[in-house]
């Protein structure tokens, strides 16, 4: 049997995950026609199939399926190589794949760069926005390095650095300026929108209410924060947004926002990495970064980086 190449495993990745020829090659950065044809030429090396193909899905074969379990055993050992590497260097270099959660990447995200442009030259940063879920599932299978998001996530396999906390903050319409802010038992009657499933964020909110599903009344989830404020304008209810989000949220919202009597809803947001992961003591810098980012957006310190026992 001929060899077949570390370029055709990782696009074989690809494919596998997104199951679909357009947006493998676009996340590989080649042409759909060249994807095609190293896929092929692997499936020639191989003897076999790896995916059944149709006009709207790509989906892994009985054998693609173990094939993928193998490839990733091997993809992940690649870089776990390259990763040694980088870690005998005295500082960081070379790719960082950082993940971060919808509810922080566009307000922490921009001083983050910042940064990290500022006290690490020699990084090549690539950025995941995505949920909570999804980024654990990356960082597990070794397409990321490390992930923003919010703590606890009680993943046995991956250490977590919590970085700062803060609260959330009621946003009503401005025509509600002035009046009693509600507490958690009030709010319950009221129209709360909420981000839609898969948010860690509406959890949050829901928690603070002391509920387990969302309101009969609720009628919207929204897909971002800027959606629900938005709502929120136009008079339809109220919702919950992180301190962080205030700046940016309300510049252009007809709304009022205001603060909880303690003990006030918040949240622990942390950094997390696989424990295998090589540039743990990188990775601990890097995290150190991060913190400086909320201090500075914040206005105070929020204590130093350190690991969980």
């Amino acid at each position: 049997m001929a060899d077949f190449t570390l370029k055709q495993l990782r696009y074989f990745e690809a494919l596998a995950k997104w199951e679909h020829f357009g947006r493998a090659a676009a996340a590989c950065a080649i042409s759909q026609p060249a994807l095609s044809v190293q896929i092929k030429e692997l499936e020639q090396t191989l003897g076999t199939v790896l995916f059944d193909r149709s006009a709207r899905q790509v989906r892994l074969t009985a054998f693609g399926e173990k094939f993928a379990e193998r490839c990733r055993n091997i993809l992940q050992s690649i870089d776990d190589i390259t990763d040694l590497a980088r870690a005998a260097q005295s500082g960081l270099v070379g790719r960082l794949r950082l993940g971060i959660i919808p509810t922080v990447a566009p307000y922490l995200l921009p001083s983050i760069i910042g940064n990290l442009a500022q006290s690490h030259t020699d990084i090549e940063l690539h950025i995941r926005e995505t949920l909570t879920d999804t980024l654990i599932a990356d960082l597990i299978e070794g397409r990321l390095d490390a992930a923003v998001v919010a703590l606890p996530i009680s993943e046995r396999s991956l250490t977590e650095i919590p970085l700062f906390e803060e609260n959330f903050v009621l946003v009503r319409a401005r025509s509600d300026a002035g009046k009693p802010v509600p507490n958690k038992q009030t709010l319950r009657e009221m129209r709360l929108l909420l981000l839609e499933e898969g948010h860690c964020f509406r959890d949050q909110a829901l928690s603070f209410c002391g509920l387990r599903s969302p309101l009969p009344h609720e009628g919207m989830d929204g897909s971002s924060l800027s959606t629900l404020v938005q709502m929120v304008s136009a008079g339809i209810g109220v919702t919950l947004i992180p301190e962080m989000a205030v700046p940016v949220e309300t510049k252009s919202a007809d709304v009022c926002i205001d603060r909880f009597a303690p003990p006030q809803p918040s949240r622990r947001i942390g950094m997390v990495w696989r424990k295998s992961n090589p540039l743990g003591d990188q990775l601990l810098q890097i995290a150190e970064v991060v913190r400086t980012s909320a201090a500075g957006l914040y206005g105070r310190h929020q204590g130093d980086v350190c690991p969980n026992p």
